[in-house]
């Protein structure tokens, strides 16, 4: 009964926001607010605004787009600064056709459902209310019915101009209903729908020999002309083309360089004049974003064709391309098993990222500098830091291509062969190994990839296994290391208390015979070896970790096993050199003893408690790196 309370809340809503009145009261209306008024194009652009904006990086992040689309942030900055913000303002960019072009299933579909669904929610505001004459089958724009020669006084009363004529319709209606009066036309408030077909519309293209230009302008209504007497008469005609019911909104385009070019020249005369032919009617005018979206192929085919010419001129294109960075790319498939019938299955740790890192390999080009490699360039793009590289190298590498993200791996292939993996394991737990074992599977299947790309795919399912291997190798680490945290921190406690003492050239005592003894170089080395401290550097590294252990005594802190991150690494990895038997024999041991199977029900628990594994996922990954270890 709950959602059926909360329907009917949402209806007493929409009942309390509803408005009608005369449009001499609807002028009082935007005396106090003038932005009641506002275009298409500026209602779109304060919608994105409105909902919040963050500089992150220098870079602006619309948060309009969150929780939606992921890795898209540059492309989004350009579409809003680009193209909503100077149409809001009027320029000339607002009589282009908006076309998004990229690959298949790179986000342009959804980033236009969500204007479309916040266009719907915006209209419910305050900020983005929405007027109309009420009965207008197109819910045209009160101010039309201003005449032309009245609108430099009325600019200058309201600071508002007005764009259009008033439609053939209302004309006629404004003589018999309303004696000429305009301000006893009535008014009233609107709200979006693409359900409703309220200032939103789409069009799709079918057959181009039985498909009608009556689609998108209307047609006759032949049954009323005997009682109208003409087909110029506006009654006899009905206003519900995609063109007339997207009025003062939004219309997608699907499809649109498919379309016959008849279709097409209406576009052109919209966005370019603000009106359309409709009828044996004088131009209507009409204000609405148009927005189409097309793939590169067909995009380069229909520049190449010289006929488009003019159409080509009034086009803003917008490349959408596929997300380049692997933390993106694992938000979009948790989305969109979230969204799925399959969110009930647990997908062990790192899969998702494994198959993230696969699909992002697909999409980059090879860096033109010989001294980064690919994996290097995916790191840095994923905004992980690579020794040796900065900021000012992931711009450079962003330069090199301008086309890149546009061909590779597309998300909706991923998914598919997650479902596969899910519905082909008898269990209701997936990892890693299931899904790269499904997608090289996959490519085989795949008609539209080449061998050259297939072969160049699986080499990245090579090294995205490659990286799972690490990855697996140090969650059961830390797994077993946490099993033995004392061993960790009397081990941890020793390096210290060596480093001190080479560092303030003193002798250390041995507790039990008291003999003064020399730090023991060979211990602090064992332990820095693991994160890669050369001979060369040990001495640094070793006065940085004293300098910070006297950084922490000032504060009246103790420095302790988690107080340096990449030290706490080499103990981890020094402690877990030294535990690879014990992994290797608890791991592969058919029947282990006692003590071994206590200490492997420890690390299942542990990966189950603090990893987030399931006790299959969890079993299944220490067999795995018991495997590795043992070859």
């Amino acid at each position: 009964m709950d959602i059926l309370k909360k329907v009917e809340r949402y209806r007493e809503e929409e009942n309390r926001l509803k408005w009608e009145g005369t449009f001499e009261e609807y002028l009082k209306l935007i005396k106090d607010e003038p932005l009641i008024a506002q275009p298409a194009h500026s209602r779109v652009y304060n919608m994105i605004k409105d909902a919040g904006i963050e500089e992150v990086n220098g870079k602006r992040h619309y948060k309009f787009f969150s929780g939606q689309m992921f890795g898209l942030e540059d492309s989004l900055e350009r579409l809003v600064e680009e193209y909503f913000h100077p149409a809001a303002k009027r320029l000339d960019v607002r009589k282009r056709i908006l076309l998004l072009m990229g690959p298949v299933s790179g986000g342009k579909s959804t980033l236009v459902t969500m204007l479309k669904r916040g266009l719907e929610a915006y209209s419910l505001t305050d900020r983005g209310a929405v007027y109309a004459i009420k009965g207008c089958p197109m819910h045209e724009d009160p101010l039309h019915l201003i005449p032309h020669h009245l609108r430099k006084d009325f600019f200058e009363e309201y600071g508002i101009r007005i764009e259009g004529n008033l439609s053939p319709l209302n004309t006629m209606r404004l003589e018999e209903e309303y004696g000429g009066r305009i301000e006893d036309v009535i008014i009233e408030r609107i709200f979006f729908s693409e359900d409703k077909r309220t200032g939103i519309g789409t069009f799709s293209p079918s057959d181009p020999k039985s498909q009608d230009i009556a689609d998108l302008t209307g047609s006759i209504d032949f049954s009323t002309i005997a009682e109208y007497g003409s087909e110029s008469d506006p009654r006899a005609y009905r206003f519900d083309g995609e063109l007339n019911k997207a009025n003062r909104g939004m219309m997608e385009f699907q499809e649109m360089l498919k379309c016959d070019e008849k279709f097409l020249w209406h576009l052109l005369s919209l966005t370019q004049e603000g009106n359309f032919k409709a009828g044996r009617f004088a131009l209507i005018s009409a204000d609405e974003l148009i927005v189409a979206h097309t793939n590169e192929t067909e995009y380069r085919s229909f520049i190449s064709n010289k006929k488009n010419e003019a159409l080509h001129s009034r086009i803003i294109v917008m490349p959408v391309p596929y997300n380049l960075k692997v933390s993106d790319e694992e938000k979009i498939y948790d989305k969109m098993i979230r969204e799925s019938d399959v969110s009930d299955v647990h997908i062990a740790p790192h899969t998702l990222r494994i198959a993230s890192i696969f699909t992002t390999l697909t999409r980059l080009k090879e860096p033109k500098k010989g001294d980064i490699d690919l994996l290097k360039k995916m790191r840095l793009y994923d905004g992980q830091s690579v020794e040796g590289y900065n900021d000012a190298d992931v711009e450079e590498l962003q330069k090199e291509y301008t086309d890149e993200g546009m061909s590779g791996i597309d998300p909706r292939y991923v998914i598919n062969r997650i479902s596969s993996t899910i519905i082909r394991k008898d269990i209701k737990s997936i990892n890693a190994l299931d899904v790269l074992r499904s997608l090289k599977e996959g490519l085989a299947q795949h008609a539209s990839i080449s061998a050259e790309d297939r072969e160049r795919y699986l080499n990245y399912i090579s090294l995205a296994r490659k990286e799972y291997d690490e990855i697996a190798k140090k969650e059961v680490q830390k797994a077993f290391v946490y099993s033995y945290e004392e061993s960790a921190k009397t081990l941890m406690d020793n390096y210290l208390d060596n480093v001190e003492a080479y560092c303030n050239k003193n002798k250390l005592r041995d507790p039990l015979t008291g003999e003064e003894l020399n730090p023991d170089d060979k211990l602090m080395r064992s332990i820095e070896e693991q994160i890669g401290i050369s001979e060369n550097a040990k001495k640094a590294f070793r006065e940085e970790i004293l300098i910070r252990i006297s950084a922490y005594a000032r504060k009246g802190k103790r420095f302790d096993y988690n107080s340096h991150e990449r030290l706490r690494e080499a103990i981890q990895k020094k402690l877990f050199a030294d535990l690879k038997d014990v992994v290797k024999i608890t791991t592969s041991t058919k029947t282990p003893d006692e003590q071994q199977l206590k200490k492997v029900n420890e690390v299942v628990a542990r990966l189950i408690d603090e990893h987030g594994y399931n006790s299959v996922s969890a079993n299944e990954l220490l067999r795995y790196v018991g495997s590795l270890l043992n070859r």
